[in-house]
């Protein structure tokens, strides 16, 4: 019997995603999601957004996110349940591009299907050339020796993460796509403890 073969997602089908994170709870160790960018194929803006808190704030990271309290706590800043609405309407049915997207969906609560997301985190091609086969490379790490090319030299920035994902992500795309569509799957799986995050 012949395999299934795949379509490939078509540009418009694919957007790439990231969030920023501040502390909640002792210690600011547990994430809490303050920012959500989404950008698409051509890494237009299509999301970018600070997030009202839904706990008190312990640590906002601000030597690495940037995020200052003022930012979060004005008025005018979205509610988590509106900003999580906005983007479950977003990526429905879309092919998600991001690194190490089962962050992202857990602070977001949301779940989306694991066939599509296209992680840079996770893409084996990408570790074997760090000669790190077993281990999740960080994004700027992958954009340095892959791309040639800093990111996150500042603060964490959610649109520049998502556009440097989707940056390695074209690079690849057509071989990428290509084992996809004819039922391999190039990718090491996300962390267990994170399943909840996969349909």
């Amino acid at each position: 019997m012949e395999p299934k073969l795949t379509l490939p997602p078509t540009r418009d089908q694919i957007l790439a995603l990231s969030c920023t994170n501040v502390g909640v709870g002792p210690g600011g160790t547990t994430a809490m999601l303050a920012r959500v960018a989404i950008v698409d194929y051509k890494g237009d803006v299509i999301l970018d957004t600070f997030v009202a808190p839904t706990m008190e704030v312990s640590d906002y990271r601000t030597t690495t996110t940037g995020i200052e309290p003022s930012q979060l706590l004005s008025p005018e800043i979205p509610s988590f349940d509106r900003v999580q609405q906005h983007v479950a309407d977003h990526i429905k049915g879309k092919t998600i591009v991001g690194h190490s997207l089962w962050h992202d969906l857990s602070v977001l609560g949301i779940a989306h299907p694991a066939v599509a997301t296209r992680d840079v985190g996770l893409y084996q091609p990408f570790k074997n050339a760090l000669r790190s086969p077993n281990q999740v490379v960080g994004l700027q790490t992958l954009m340095w020796h892959l791309m040639r090319r800093r990111c996150q030299d500042g603060h964490l920035h959610p649109v520049e993460n998502s556009r440097a994902a989707l940056d390695l992500y074209r690079t690849v795309a057509s071989e990428w796509e290509g084992e996809v569509s004819v039922g391999n799957w190039p990718c090491s799986l996300p962390p267990s403890s994170f399943s909840r995050c996969y349909l």
